[in-house]
């Protein structure tokens, strides 16, 4: 039974007879002008669309306070939803043109509903974009990236899209193609096993806020030291102090040693440890002539009266003279020295003091007797802390001489002795 023209069939058929050609709806010259000028419709639908998106509609939302439009337009929203217009006239107008050729009626159809299925993923993409790039712009996007989470749908909208065209093609439904994934999910797991980690460890990291964007971190395995750019979904890009590029699994983040400076950054100072190593043969016991002109350092002349006080107490309750060297209490140069380093660093204006401050004696070596200084730098900026510990040593290097001390330094050329 042949199916009756529609009325734009019959109307085309017409206009052909006025022009004088004699052609019937199951013409194959009949499919190819109804096809031309289904096309030509499309194709004017969309310029039309087109010319209306980038034209008056791009001014309005220029013209407007809204930020989140802006970000729309900057993510080819509107250029991409323009699509969506010769789609569904293609889609609607198929019957209209060809209930003469169901075939061929349900091939462009078919077409039809994957330009605008992708159309649709390319639409929602841009979505996807725009509230990553305002969430970005927040404070709260340091503490909880969100990037993952953002090629997290993208990836949902593919499959999604994926399983549609096919259940489209193969005119079965979504249902049924789902349940045959099942017996590919060896290969699906192989395939996808660097997004199936990086989305685990992703929601590891974020719940946990292990690793942030901006965070300093190091990873030794993959040669990473420096700035977090993007916390992605299968890769993390990091920034490197030579400004050189590295990419890591995310999934490393948590399975590999990954040392995070963030909690300095947060916290009150940024830690200065580091010592200097006395020669050994230096130290010794302190006369009175060194204790008189130490008397005179700022920093060290309260410290150096009530030592003195409190050492002349004990030679005389113990009846000790000052003469009897071997059994007085009396102070050395070295821990002299250790007092003044501490006071100078307790009136330091860049020492943060409510934070761990100290001056230790380490383990003798070799290399001499290490005083080494335990403190917190107030200004973390990376520049700044080295200048401002370099700034300390240098001082603190020169002031040894006079307290009697010298630094140890290992010569190579030094003469043999025989």
């Amino acid at each position: 039974m042949k199916e009756k023209p529609t009325q734009i069939s019959q109307l085309l058929l017409d206009s052909f007879s006025q022009w004088g050609l004699d052609i019937n709806p199951s013409s194959p010259l009949f499919s190819l002008f109804s096809l031309l000028l289904l096309l030509g419709v499309c194709w004017l639908s969309f310029k039309i669309t087109r010319r209306l998106f980038s034209g008056k509609l791009a001014r309005l939302i220029l013209a407007t306070k809204a930020t989140w439009d802006d970000e729309l337009q900057r993510h080819h929203f509107f250029r991409r939803g323009a699509h969506l217009v010769p789609g569904v006239m293609l889609y609607v107008l198929c019957p209209l043109l060809f209930a003469h050729a169901p075939l061929l009626q349900a091939l462009l159809q078919k077409l039809a509903f994957i330009y605008i299925l992708l159309t649709m993923v390319m639409v929602m993409s841009a979505v996807l974009n725009t509230i990553e790039d305002i969430y970005d712009a927040s404070r709260l996007a340091q503490r909880v990236p969100i990037t993952g989470f953002i090629q997290v749908g993208k990836l949902v909208l593919a499959l999604i899209a994926i399983i549609l065209i096919v259940s489209n093609l193969l005119e079965k439904s979504p249902v049924l193609i789902m349940s045959g994934l099942g017996a590919a999910a060896a290969i699906l797991l192989l395939v996808f096993r660097d997004t199936i980690l990086g989305f685990v460890a992703g929601v590891q990291i974020v719940a946990n806020r292990m690793v942030n964007n901006g965070d300093w971190i190091e990873l030794p395995k993959y040669g990473a030291d420096g700035t977090v750019l993007e916390l992605g979904l299968t890769t993390v890009k990091v920034r490197n102090w030579d400004n050189t590029i590295s990419t890591v699994p995310t999934y490393a983040l948590i399975g590999d040693s990954v040392k995070n400076w963030r909690g300095m950054q947060e916290s009150g100072g940024r830690r200065i440890k580091r010592a200097i190593n006395i020669d050994i043969q230096s130290v010794r016991f302190c006369d009175q002539d060194m204790l008189d002109n130490w008397e005179k350092i700022r920093f060290i002349k309260d410290y150096i009266s009530e030592k003195k006080r409190e050492l002349s107490k004990y030679n005389q309750d113990n009846s000790i003279t000052e003469q009897d060297l071997l059994n007085a209490r009396r102070l050395t140069n070295i821990g002299t020295f250790r007092a003044y380093m501490v006071r100078y660093l307790q009136n330091h204006p860049k020492i943060n003091q409510d934070m761990t401050l100290m001056v230790r004696q380490l383990a003798p070596t070799e290399l001499g007797l290490p005083l080494e200084v335990y403190c917190f730098s107030a200004d973390k900026n990376w520049v700044n802390y080295e200048g401002i510990q370099s700034d300390i040593f240098d001082h603190l290097l020169a002031m040894l001489p006079s307290f009697g001390l010298r630094a140890y330094q290992r010569v190579s050329d030094r003469p043999a002795t025989h």
